[in-house]
C-alpha cells in the first residue's frame, strides 16, 4: 500500500509513504514507455472526456498540476495535445479535488500516476480518507483502512481508464507524427455524414 502524504504506520506492515522519510524505492513506478503511434487530443476533447471545464484544464496546465504529455503549448497559436493517460489523470484529479484532498497530496498522486506503466495503472485502486491518498493492491489493504474508523472513498483507476477510452473514441484526435485529424466514432457524426451523402 502506498501513501501520498502522512506517516508510516506502526508495525511496518501498513502504509508506506510515496515520498519523504520511509519511502520504499522498490514500490516507486519505474516509468512508462511512450507509444510511438500515440494520438493526442486537443483541450476541448480532453475536457469532454475528463468531465472538467476548459478553465480548469488551462489552470492545471499553467500551474504544472497536469501538463499535456503529448505536446505542450509553445507560445500563441499552438495547441496543447493530451494523451489518453493525461485524460485519465485529469479525471482522477477532479475526483480528488471534489473530495477535498489537499493539493500537495494530489500533486504527489499525479507524479505517481504519470510514472506508472499502463498495466499497473489498470490494476491500481486509489483510496483516500480526504487527507491522504493510498494505492491499495489487495482487498485486505482496503479493509485495513476501513478498520481505521475514517470515512474513505475509492477510485478504481482501471474503470476510469475504460470510461476515458470510451469517451475518447467518440471524439476527434490528432496523430502525433503527421498532425492528421482522426474522426471519432460518434453516431451523430456518422448520421450527419450519411445524410449529406444521401442529399
Amino acid at each position: 500500500m502506498v501513501v501520498t502524504g502522512g506517516e508510516r504506520s506502526a508495525g511496518g506492515g501498513g502504509p508506506v509513504p510515496l515520498h519523504g522519510p520511509g519511502a520504499d524505492p522498490a514500490r516507486q513506478p519505474q516509468g512508462a514507455s511512450a507509444d510511438p503511434d500515440e494520438v493526442g487530443y486537443r483541450g476541448p476533447a480532453a475536457c469532454a472526456a475528463a468531465g472538467i471545464t476548459y478553465r480548469q484544464l488551462d489552470y492545471w496546465a499553467r500551474t504544472g498540476l497536469v501538463e499535456p504529455g503529448v505536446r505542450p503549448a509553445h507560445g500563441s497559436g499552438t495547441q496543447r495535445l493530451y494523451g489518453a493517460r493525461d485524460v485519465v489523470v485529469l479525471k482522477i484529479v477532479k475526483r480528488l479535488l471534489d473530495a477535498g484532498v489537499s493539493l500537495q497530496s494530489i500533486r504527489t498522486a499525479v507524479r505517481y500516476l504519470r510514472a506508472a506503466d499502463a498495466a499497473d495503472l489498470r490494476r491500481m485502486t486509489l483510496i483516500s480518507d480526504g487527507a491522504t491518498v493510498y494505492e491499495c493492491t489487495s482487498p485486505h489493504e482496503v479493509v485495513e483502512l476501513l478498520e481505521g474508523g475514517q470515512g474513505i472513498f475509492g477510485i478504481a483507476v482501471g474503470v476510469v481508464f475504460s470510461d476515458v477510452q470510451a469517451a475518447l473514441a467518440q471524439l476527434h484526435a490528432e496523430r502525433v507524427d503527421t498532425g492528421e485529424t482522426l474522426v471519432g466514432h460518434n453516431a451523430a457524426d456518422e448520421l450527419a455524414r450519411r445524410r449529406s451523402r444521401a442529399g
